[in-house]
């Protein structure tokens, strides 16, 4: 059904246009990336542009013909591309319902959304790749297919799962979603089955599996969805790219409707949305695209920023600006990041943007080294106290880390210290399905270890772990590859390492013993998630930005990461930790361990990436220029059980109180805080819900022979008949429901609240 798309290639983009002169004064422009210069929409197409840099200007009123914006991490890109769209339609030159502008995840098409009506620009369509193809696929299905558009799957695994059970091939979990990826990179690269292996070959992708097998299982499960009438969320372009393609007439319709184009982290565009792009263009070149090569971290997905420093080819007569001033961060940090690129090779490096600070002087980056990770964890921890004590705010800081399974020391450096916290983009560290699993496996060795024959040979704690878990999936080495099945390993492998540090610090201990320890760590993990300081992998933390950021984990090995081979492979990790630093606003701290646990040999090195950059690494090896406010930057190391904190200023932004969320009073009572609400406030609790709920703990105390508060408080069970959570993280987020409890009696209050009966004997004694 599909004609072949031809994937474009060619010479980079041309010469940016001139820097402007360093004299310029911008005292108009205001913060680029978190203030809105418009509380009100403007009351004319000039006063639109008030307040923009001269480039931005630039982007703003070169309305017609291709335009490229190579824009720098902070520089203002969404403000300048929003302020273009709302100048045009202010000035009259564009019609609102003639423009589409689209993105790649829905929080920046509203964002979007949002800051064109502020500018006075409503009825400009702003939406994703995938929201704008199924809108269009949705009206023009009858007309072209004829009947009802298929049901569209929003997850894919299990068909997936199913489509291996039809191919006798056994998938685990962690199998499942690598399996999935592959299937998801093959289409958005436009690959068919028969062309897997070569194209992943090609590609040097890290495959789970045999590429037959993958290949197999691929072609079962488009045979999957076409018995069942579905399609997938890459479907979606490709059909509506099929139907542009075989259809002129509806071509031309869509054509007629959208004249002018923008969009956003061009970078990222994938092979097939490239094409659809086209096929929305036709032979016209109203287009506006806006990416940084520098950012390109999403290749394992299949995007590419080939088309973006392509565009001058494709288009030779295409207006290309150039945004460098970076309004998010402080001149130190910007320093930093260009340092970083300064020393990076390949086609993106070739078109990197040197960012020029806008910012007022702050304090430089930080560097600590410590003996190992716990230490260092704690060291974080104990920094991140301070701040809160300071004033900063928790949501103001963040810690970043390479790999997931990095968080569970972080998260319990956090909650020793009494630290809130949220973990982005991941789940907690221990309700990772391989880690409950583990715990389960753990538990039940302690139990009846004495008749299991996989701790025969076990001498020591440590061993008996390593056995039972390699029941589990782990093993001495890890596996290649970098999706899933090695997500899932490296939790494993931070069990074992646990393990071994749990008996070098208590002697003789035993599983019992280990595992009473899980549970107390369960139990002190569970923080809560409103102003709490961000946990984020560093793929996680695009697009977002912080008062205070710490880089964790930066040393050899983890970054760049240990499979990251190829030049290629070494760059994109070069280009993660540069949107790490330029996630910091004002306070940068990079950290690194010398060894993995307390008394580990310290064989580990800083990452090469800060060659030249951190104090005592000599000369840096990259090209000259760094531009920005420089510095020597300043170096502590860090030791284990000590502080040795510099002292940080005050800030005038305190930490907000709890208030009443029905008439605003400040909160002081236990009781009253965990409601969040006054006792005397109007309620919207559910009174019958309420009453199921004591009635049901009613029975729960009866059969556990404690009283009834032990449960759930009268407090805890008003909150949920106010709440009525519908699955486990909104359960988890109300005050007095612990990990423990969540665990216990989760399913059964979940279930009172979707209106189910409980029977008497379905809780867990």
């Amino acid at each position: 059904m599909l004609a072949a798309l031809v994937r474009l290639q060619g010479p980079a983009c041309g010469q940016p246009t001139r820097p402007p002169p360093g004299t310029w004064q911008h005292g108009g422009v205001t913060a680029a990336t978190h203030s809105s210069l418009f509380p009100q929409a403007p009351d004319s197409a000039d006063a639109v542009l008030e307040g923009l840099d001269p480039e931005q200007r630039e982007v703003a009123t070169a309305l017609r013909g291709p335009v490229c914006v190579l824009a720098g991490a902070g520089t203002g890109k969404t403000r300048a591309i929003t302020h273009r769209i709302a100048y045009g339609v202010r000035a009259g030159i564009l019609q609102p319902s003639s423009v589409l502008a689209v993105t790649f995840t829905n929080r920046a098409a509203g964002e979007m959304r949002g800051r064109l009506r502020q500018l006075g620009a409503q009825g400009v369509q702003a939406r994703t790749f995938h929201s704008a193809a199924l809108r269009q696929l949705q009206y023009f299905w009858p007309k072209a297919i004829g009947g009802s558009l298929p049901r569209l799957v929003d997850r894919k695994i299990q068909l997936v799962a199913d489509a291996a059970a039809a191919c006798r091939i056994r998938l685990d979990r962690g199998e499942l979603r690598d399996a999935t990826a592959e299937i998801e990179w093959s289409k958005v690269t436009q690959t068919v089955p028969a062309d897997y292996a070569l194209a992943a070959a090609k590609a040097g992708r890290e495959i789970p599996r045999d590429p037959a097998e993958i290949a197999q299982l691929y072609a079962a499960y488009e045979d999957v969805k076409r018995a069942r009438a579905v399609i997938d969320f890459e479907d979606v372009l490709l059909l509506t790219v099929a139907v542009l393609q075989d259809r002129h007439d509806i071509a031309e319709q869509v054509r007629a409707q959208y004249q002018h184009f923008v969009v956003d982290e061009y970078q990222d565009v994938s092979p097939l949305q490239q094409r659809l792009l086209e096929l929305w263009l036709g032979e016209r070149d109203d287009l506006c695209v806006v990416g940084d090569a520098s950012q390109t971290i999403y290749s394992f997905t299949g995007a590419t920023p080939d088309h973006l420093l392509d565009f001058r080819t494709r288009h030779p007569g295409a207006t290309v600006v150039k945004l460098v001033r970076d309004y998010r961060s402080t001149p130190q940090v910007v320093h930093l990041a260009n340092g970083l690129l300064a020393q990076a090779r390949g086609r993106a490096a070739d078109h990197r943007l040197e960012l020029v600070s806008q910012r007022a002087p702050g304090p430089e980056p930080a560097y600590s080294e410590y003996p190992d990770e716990p230490a260092e964890a704690e060291g974080a921890a104990r920094r991140i106290r301070e701040l809160l004590a300071a004033g900063v705010p928790a949501a103001e800081i963040a810690v970043l880390f390479r790999t997931n399974a990095q968080s569970e020391t972080y998260e319990q450096a956090l909650a020793d210290l009494g630290v809130p916290y949220q973990l982005r983009g991941a789940e907690r560290f221990f309700d990772r399905p391989e880690v409950r699993k583990a715990g389960v496996a753990l538990r039940g060795a302690a139990r009846f270890g004495g008749n299991d024959a996989l701790l025969e040979d076990a001498v020591d704690l440590p061993s008996q772990v390593r056995a039972v878990l390699s029941g589990e999936g782990w093993t001495n080495q890890p596996p290649a590859g970098s999706g899933a099945v090695r997500e899932r390993w490296e939790s494993l492998a931070a069990l074992v390492a646990l393990a071994q540090d749990f008996s070098a610090a208590q002697p003789g201990a035993t599983l019992a013993d280990l595992v009473a320890e899980l549970d107390e760590r369960v139990s002190a993990q569970h923080a809560p998630t409103v102003q709490g300081v961000t946990l984020a992998s560093l793929h996680s933390a695009k697009g977002l930005e912080w008062d205070v950021v710490f880089l964790v984990g930066v040393a050899e090995g983890m970054m760049p990461i240990t499979y990251a081979r190829t030049d290629e492979q070494i760059e994109e990790e070069r280009r993660l930790l540069y949107v790490g630093v330029t996630r910091a606003r004002e306070r940068l701290h990079v950290s690194w361990a010398l060894s993995r646990s307390p008394g580990g040999r310290p064989n580990r090195r800083p990452s090469r990436f800060l060659d030249g950059l951190r104090p005592g690494s000599g000369a840096a090896a990259g090209r000259a220029g760094v531009g920005g406010a420089g510095g020597a930057g300043g170096i502590e190391r860090g030791f284990a059980g000590a502080a040795a904190l510099a002292p940080v200023a005050p800030r005038r932004t305190q930490r907000s109180p709890a208030r009443c969320r029905v008439c605003g009073r400040t909160l002081t009572d236990a009781g009253e805080m965990k409601l969040m609400r006054c006792e005397d406030c109007p309620s919207d609790m559910d009174e019958g819900l309420y009453e199921r709920l004591r009635d049901w703990r009613a029975v729960q105390a009866r059969r556990s022979g404690q009283p009834a508060y032990c449960v759930f408080t009268d407090k805890t069970l008003m909150a949920i008949a106010e709440t009525v959570p519908e699955e486990e993280g909104e359960l988890a987020r109300i005050p007095g429901v612990g990990v423990r409890k969540l665990n216990r009696y989760g399913a059964d209050v979940l279930a009172i609240c979707a209106g189910h009966d409980v029977a008497e004997g379905d809780a867990e004694d």
